[in-house]
């Protein structure tokens, strides 16, 4: 189905319907509505999958520690691994490697991004994904295998949280304490904790007194449901089951729930856009006919697409590369500079109109049911939510035993009893509750203040980042020595996330190698080039907090109440990836090395070479804006 051009006056009429559904939905507590697994609801993230073994807490030193397992902590312990650091110790608070793949194992999960340049370290593992869109499973895999191809198992820490990182002046290391009781020593410290591996709970008067079954699908309880990531829920088939989100995850989940549950209530509050999906098993001659470097090439040309770049040809054709300009007002990259501000704002919200109106057309001819189908359209721009596909989802709608109930009048679920779920004055009896409601996001450890950060003359992180996050190139910052942190600050973000922790890893490993071939002691970016990268993310940063504002409520948005803006290097990642790659090349950009003079014995050892501190220095504000070719 192609889109069809709308008119300004449709237009008009399509801004207050948006604004009407957005006020429907908007409540003035906004991201509190949500409740941490923690305390009381601490159960909800507990891990199901691996049993916790005992331990001796560690006191020993190691050269690198990564703190977090997913694929950003994989691809950062792999390539120092490929530097040569020997000794690097891996932590994680999951029982094994994967990060969001080793907590998400629900029915139905899949990447939406396709896997060959989704799955990362494909040739240098030598595998192919066995779909074009790979289950969790073969995802988490995955995850295994790079950690066994480069060692990272030899020193991996499962079902460890570190809680404080404090700069020893004296050795010239971090000191490293954890929930474990460990008490041990490193060189250097990366942390990626992530973003997608903590829980949230909706804040639903009565939550607490639910006598029946209750999980998040995160911790999805196989035991209690029966069957596998494939489906066949045969423990459900007597059960009265609601699924509560419609997200990302619910659209992947809810197909297997309406065919094994006696009867499913999907609650709803805002619903998703629903595209084709569109997965197939890999072609087999195809993937034979690959050669050598594929997968960085099909990396690259899909990130130069969705950040708006010149192709000669775009290798991978699905949703995302279908609408790469309605992608810019959340994600960075190039826009049209041939029309002003707002000709362009114009023509791109009528594009985004035309594509809505395509996917609200899409539920129309697949659910049946026409009060159901109205439920289900999506009124808000294209990114004003992470966009959906599936091929299955909007279908199990017409089984008689599935029910949409949806919330938006009442901005939720108004209350739950010990037998029940409420939504105004209609009580909804049920046996088990599936909480799809995602995860507590932009709060890893180092930004929550959960892991404490001490760093030069005992100055805590959080404190030198009370006005706003200072970083160069949103990777370590002014008097934080050998700390590094991968992540969405002051950089330039893709769908394609793993693509973009791919990038980061290699930088901050050659970053490590360069201080270690001459003998650095330690890194830290001097206080002006910090100075300068924050001045030019805040100049670059483009503005979209109208577009947020006019936006239903979502993270994006922090539920309605806040325009998250102002972090992020809006020209974009291929530009950001270049103005990295200049800055290696050039000898790190005019990387200045001073001699710190005499040094106690111990450094001198430790470091194997002349005593010096390693300052990154950016050149002139102008140069780190590159041009793209």
């Amino acid at each position: 189905m192609k889109n069809t051009p709308i008119s300004m006056e449709e237009l008009h009429q399509l801004r207050s319907k948006y604004a009407q559904e957005r006020d429907r939905r908007t409540r003035a507590d906004g991201a509190r509505q949500y409740l941490p697994a923690s305390g009381e609801f601490g159960y909800y993230a507990k891990d199901p999958y691996t049993p916790r073994a005992e331990r001796e807490p560690k006191t020993d030193q190691v050269e690198a520690l990564v703190i977090g397992a997913g694929f950003g902590g994989l691809l950062s312990a792999g390539f120092l691994r490929g530097e040569g650091l020997d000794s690097i110790r891996l932590m994680d608070e999951a029982g094994d490697v994967g990060g969001t793949w080793y907590w998400n194992r629900y029915p139905g999960i899949h990447c939406d991004i396709e896997s060959y340049v989704y799955m990362p370290l494909l040739e240098e593992t030598g595998y192919i994904p066995t779909r074009r869109y790979a289950p969790g499973e073969e995802i988490r895999q995955h995850a295994m295998r790079i950690a066994h191809h480069y060692g990272l198992y030899d020193d991996f820490v499962p079902h460890t949280r570190a809680t404080s990182l404090e700069w020893d002046e004296n050795a010239l290391e971090w000191v490293v304490d954890t929930d474990r009781g460990d008490h041990f020593r490193a060189r250097f410290v990366i942390t990626s904790s992530g973003t997608l591996t903590q829980p949230k709970l909706p804040g639903i008067p009565g939550i607490e007194t639910f006598r029946g079954h209750t999980f998040h699908t995160s911790r999805w309880d196989y035991a209690y449901t029966g069957g596998t990531a494939d489906g066949e829920l045969t423990g459900l088939a007597d059960k009265r089951v609601a699924v509560v989100g419609t997200g990302a995850t619910g659209l992947q989940v809810v197909p297997h729930l309406a065919e094994s549950a006696r009867e499913l209530f999907v609650f709803q509050r805002t619903p998703s856009t629903v595209d084709v999906r569109d997965n197939r098993d890999t072609d087999p001659e195809w993937a034979e006919s690959l050669k050598p470097g594929w997968q960085q090439e099909r990396m690259d040309n899909f990130l130069r697409v969705l950040s708006g770049a010149e192709v000669d040809e775009v290798l991978v054709q699905d949703g995302w590369t279908a609408t790469t300009t309605l992608q810019r007002h959340i994600l960075s990259g190039s826009v049209d500079d041939s029309l002003s501000d707002d000709d362009r704002e114009i023509r791109d919200e009528l594009d985004d109109a035309a594509a809505m109106n395509r996917l609200r057309a899409r539920v129309d001819e697949v659910v049946h049911d026409r009060a159901t189908a109205e439920a289900l359209k999506p009124w808000y721009r294209y990114m004003c939510k992470r966009p959906g596909f599936s091929d299955h989802y909007l279908q199990a709608f017409n089984r008689p035993s599935v029910h949409l109930i949806d919330t938006a009048d009442h901005q939720g679920i108004t209350a739950m009893t010990d037998t029940s779920v409420v939504v105004g004055d209609e009580t909804y009896e049920v046996d088990c509750i599936i909480f799809a409601t995602g995860f507590e996001t932009g709060v890893s450890g180092v930004v929550s203040g959960a892991l404490a950060v001490a760093g030069r003359g005992g100055q805590q992180l959080l404190h030198a980042w009370a006005q706003g996050p200072r970083t160069l190139h949103g990777f370590f910052t002014h008097g934080f020595p050998n700390l590094f942190q991968i992540g969405a600050i002051h950089n330039a973000n893709s769908v394609n996330f793993v693509h973009i922790l791919q990038e980061q890893a290699r930088h901050i490993s050659s970053i490590i190698s360069r201080a270690k071939a001459e003998g650095a002691l330690w890194i830290e970016p001097s206080a002006e080039a910090e100075e300068e990268w924050v001045a030019t993310v805040q100049e670059t940063a483009r503005d979209v907090s109208d577009f947020q504002a006019r936006c239903t409520p979502s993270y994006y948005n922090a539920e309605g109440t806040q325009a998250i803006t102002g972090f992020t290097y809006s020209p974009g990642p291929v530009a950001f990836h270049q103005l990295l790659d200049e800055w290696r090349g050039g000898d790190m950009s005019d990387v200045l090395v001073h001699h710190l003079g005499d040094r106690p014995s111990r450094e001198a050892a430790f470091s194997g070479a002349t005593s010096r501190i390693l300052h990154d220095s950016q050149p002139r504000r102008s140069s780190l804006v590159p041009r793209v070719s």
